[in-house]
């Protein structure tokens, strides 16, 4: 691809990703949605834009599909990079203070938000294949999981992350996903397991994918367990050491610093991919640890937040509205019953439990429900397992389009329904130092 045709088309999604945010905003329409939407007008699954746009540059010498197929995997490969940003600014913007405040509801939203998606998932599945034990927890796995990309930008954009209602959500989230991941990665173990041919699948640095399953036995889910935890404490122990080490002997201004912490966060999430640990987690504890180092260092952290909101993570919303296909919404009709089942069942089970968990802890029943709704969005981290599943024969086609149709239809009309809520009912969210002073007016919000 020619510079000159890179440079136009590069232009004019910039322009894009510009412009129509700025158009939305008028109509109160989240940047989230409005980038799922640039995604959908020029991906292929969309209006095509970019394939329509290509031929145009032919005159440049350049081939349409060559060029065409080189901006997708540009985009894409900006997305994954705008996604490893976008977590570790989340662990970055984690208080440790708001943890400890948050640690009662953060205990019940990982429990609840996690046990009774599963269940919902698990028994979905059996309704349909009762025999299909990994199908079934692979299922669990799929509706366990949380969107933390779209449910981080929220809290971020309604300023909720310095409020304990906001910390707890962040938190039980990566909590869910990384149980939600040990799941998946059990049932993938029982579905090689149950096998006595070699399934081609493609390989990732997972150790696991290049190693027997059969050696475990039925220790595998503990072995993971153990592998996790180790993981996490050898993460949360060196990573703020090292960049401790990196600030004294760099000055706070250099940007040789941002490329060390850069590098911190890039080997913490490789290290974690290696052991089967997917890269939203790496990057959060890799943020999380260096949350105190890069604060203390002056405009540091505002650096990250140029490099990441400005730059890479629009790409990741760009790249997944490109994969987002609407079509599959009445492509799908001959198997409705699997799809509503999937939708109702994931809806139903998030919002109970989040509602359910916030209550316990003491929030109004509004508070519960917007809770309850930021936990539904399912997009990377459901499709890369469902997809996973796919490959190793786990889900059928019927199984994978309600995965699609589930994420389409539970992520565009989200954040529009948080800020409803919470603009409707006028809802508060203070600080932990203003809690005290909110009390009368919570207890009073429980009789809505």
């Amino acid at each position: 691809m020619s510079n000159d045709a890179f440079l136009i088309l590069f232009l004019i999604l910039i322009g894009l990703m510009t412009i129509i945010p700025l158009f939305l905003r008028k109509f109160k329409i989240p940047d989230v949605i409005a980038l799922l939407l640039v995604g959908m007008l020029i991906g292929p699954n969309g209006f095509d834009l970019l394939g329509h746009l290509t031929p145009l540059l032919s005159f440049l010498g350049t081939n349409p599909d060559v060029v065409e197929a080189h901006s997708l995997t540009l985009i894409n490969s900006l997305g994954s990079l705008g996604l490893l940003f976008l977590m570790t600014l989340a662990g970055m913007e984690a208080d440790f203070k708001l943890i400890k405040d948050s640690k009662r509801p953060v205990i019940a939203l990982s429990i609840l938000t996690f046990l009774l998606p599963a269940i919902s998932g698990y028994l979905v599945y059996a309704f349909f294949k009762a025999d299909d034990f990994p199908g079934k927890l692979l299922y669990a796995s799929l509706f366990a999981s949380h969107s933390v990309g779209i449910v981080f930008p929220i809290i971020r954009e309604l300023n909720l992350v310095r409020s304990r209602f906001g910390a707890a959500i962040l938190i039980s989230t990566i909590i869910t996903d990384v149980a939600s991941i040990v799941l998946l990665a059990v049932s993938v173990q029982l579905k090689k397991l149950s096998v006595t041919s070699e399934i081609a699948i493609n390989k990732t640095l997972s150790i696991f994918d290049y190693i027997d399953p059969k050696i475990f036995g039925n220790f595998f889910t503990v072995f993971f367990l153990l592998l996790v935890l180790v993981y996490f404490v050898v993460v949360l122990y060196l990573v703020p050491r090292v960049g401790s080490y990196l600030l004294k002997i760099l000055n706070e201004g250099q940007d040789g610093l941002i490329t060390c912490f850069i590098f911190i966060v890039l080997v913490t999430v490789l290290v974690g991919e290696f052991l089967g640990i997917n890269l939203v987690v790496g990057a959060f504890l890799a943020g999380l640890g260096l949350s105190r180092v890069v604060k203390s260092a002056g405009g540091t952290f505002r650096k990250f937040e140029g490099i990441g909101y400005g730059f890479l993570i629009p790409f990741l919303f760009i790249s997944i509205g490109m994969k987002t296909d609407l079509r599959m919404l009445f492509q799908s009709v001959g198997n409705l019953q699997i799809i509503v089942l999937t939708v109702v069942g994931l809806v139903g089970s998030k919002v109970l439990s989040g509602w359910l968990a916030l209550r316990l802890c003491g929030f109004s029943n509004m508070k519960g429900l917007c809770a309850g709704v930021m936990t539904v969005p399912q997009l990377s981290a459901t499709l890369a397992a469902a997809a996973i599943g796919k490959e190793l024969g786990m889900l059928d086609n019927n199984f994978f389009n309600a995965i699609i149709v589930l994420s389409i239809v539970t992520t565009l009309p989200v954040p529009n329904i948080v800020r409803w809520i919470i603009e409707h009912y006028q809802l508060k969210f203070p600080t932990p130092d203003r809690e005290e002073a909110f009390r009368i007016t919570e207890e009073q919000d429980d009789l809505l």
